[in-house]
């Protein structure tokens, strides 16, 4: 039976619950951060500059996911994990979702152009490496190595995005950006370790599915070892706050110890999912301190 069609604000309202909320709020983060450690003191300018990168960055994930979920929907559909959630399911068509996902695209780069013409082209960057992942005919998202090469270097802009709002592009930028790409990449593996079944199902070609689940999720936690390894030095070097070190050493175990628990359950599902929601807090948790530790000193 078909789902009746809404009209007006009924429509507007389903149309908008089509956006991965969750996921958006997750992704604040690095621009967030790049934006605390370019700017000086907090001033009534500064935060108002805040406020525009967070809208503009809101607008970009919300694109970002909406592009993937449009080009992937038929796959979708065949996941019974994700197909409850599809946007077909809820009366929504796929041209309507084409739509959203061209306005959002359109009023994050003009939010990103009241902050300046790095910080917009670093958005239309974003913008791109997402079309190059996500769109049918250029999408890499089932070519192994180049769908975690091109997460890697989106990690780095989104971070360098709100690094620009208040500071020109330099090596310390680079740097703890490279932090926040590693954790996105190793995130974005664990993530294929989880859907590696349904992409197997679906004919896609991502890591996990082309070297194994356990493979990907070794290189995975690799990953995120790596950028701890880094946190721990920069904040020798004294490019973070040095309390970052002590963080480190209290929430690296933890990751570990969960990560070899969810390996030991053979990577299901349920037990690569509760990994995520766990390491994921971890990650805001070393976020939350590190803006507290920049604006407090």
């Amino acid at each position: 039976m078909m789902l009746e069609r809404p009209h007006g604000a009924r429509w507007a309202l389903r149309l908008l619950s089509c956006i991965r909320y969750d996921e958006v709020l997750v992704l604040q983060g690095a621009p967030l951060l790049g934006a605390v450690f370019g700017m000086g003191p907090m001033t009534g300018d500064s935060l108002w500059l805040l406020t525009w990168l967070t809208v503009g960055n809101a607008l970009l994930v919300a694109h970002v996911f909406l592009l993937n979920d449009w080009a992937g929907v038929h796959q979708d559909l065949l996941d019974p994990a994700r197909s409850s959630g599809v946007f077909l399911k809820r009366g929504v068509q796929s041209h309507e979702i084409g739509v959203l996902t061209m306005v959002t695209l359109l009023l994050g780069l003009a939010t990103f152009a009241q902050l300046g013409p790095t910080t917009l082209s670093l958005g239309l960057l974003i913008a791109a490496a997402s079309a190059l992942y996500s769109v049918p005919g250029v999408s890499v998202k089932g070519v192994p190595v180049a769908n975690s090469l091109l997460h890697l270097v989106s990690g780095v802009l989104h971070f360098l995005m709100g690094y620009s709002v208040f500071r020109g592009l330099d090596a310390n930028g680079l740097e703890i950006g490279l932090f926040f790409a590693l954790v996105f990449s190793a995130g974005h593996l664990t993530q294929e370790v989880r859907d590696c079944e349904a992409d197997g199902r679906s004919g896609i070609q991502t890591n996990a599915v082309r070297f194994g689940p356990r493979r990907c999720f070794a290189v995975a936690f690799g990953l995120f070892t790596v950028a701890n390894v880094l946190l721990v030095v920069l904040a020798m070097q004294g490019a973070v706050p040095s309390t970052l070190a002590g963080v480190v050493a209290v929430t690296y175990p933890l990751h570990a110890l969960w990560t070899l628990l969810a390996w030991r359950d053979g990577l299901p599902f349920r037990s690569v999912r509760r990994l995520q929601v766990r390491y994921r807090l971890l990650y805001a948790g070393i976020g939350m301190v590190m803006i507290l530790s920049v604006l407090l000193a």
